[in-house]
């Protein structure tokens, strides 16, 4: 893993099923490569979101006005992997960015995205040049994958008055990111962010 953005705060956040999810959650974890890890992954978190006996809890069904909120659920002392559920409220999202060199396992979990991957073609400095490389809408009990060096892509919800929910297993906690802004044509300045976390409780 290649993340160094410093450390996030974290408080464990109990929820109804959260033993049975840590469980599926670890054994896909010690399915082998990386690869093998993230395809049992999305496995495991397509089978959890439709399981009536795993419940998030209720925070992250509440949307926060001014941006999307990100509320870490869960972090693995033996794995060392990080969960974190996103409230997307009708029209936000996120700019084109990176998931600083880790893999990471998302599936919806409530309500709709769009989501559009991106191609990294060349870099000149601090500029970047993307090309949308296909997107696609996910509604609830999908899930997918990013795999450096195929992890740039922005995620939104669409609707004009619905809530979403997504639930996110990174290969560590993910304190920063690289989040690129468009300048002109194909070309986007990067800057590098340290992510916030929202409380859960």
């Amino acid at each position: 893993m290649t993340s160094s953005c410093s450390d996030l705060q974290f408080v464990p956040v109990e929820f109804r099923g959260r033993d049975k999810f840590i469980a599926m959650v670890d054994a896909a974890v010690g399915a082998g490569d990386t690869h093998a890890v993230t395809a049992a992954l999305r496995s495991a978190l397509c089978q959890l979101i439709r399981d009536p006996e795993v419940h998030l809890p209720d925070c992250v069904h509440e949307p926060i006005l001014d941006h999307y909120a990100r509320r870490e659920l869960y972090r693995s002392a033996e794995h060392g992997y990080s969960v974190v559920a996103m409230t997307w409220g009708p029209g936000q999202g996120t700019p084109l960015h990176d998931h600083s060199g880790l893999w990471c396992v998302e599936g919806v979990w409530h309500g709709d995205l769009e989501i559009t991957q991106y191609e990294l073609l060349e870099q000149a400095g601090e500029r970047s040049r993307f090309r949308a490389a296909g997107g696609m809408h996910a509604g609830p009990g999908s899930a997918g994958s990013l795999i450096p060096p195929h992890e740039y892509h922005t995620i939104r919800n669409t609707s004009t008055d619905a809530v979403a929910v997504s639930l996110h297993i990174y290969q560590a906690p993910m304190g920063c990111c690289a989040k690129f802004a468009h300048r002109e044509g194909e070309w986007y300045a990067c800057e590098t962010t340290q992510l916030a976390t929202d409380k859960a409780a």
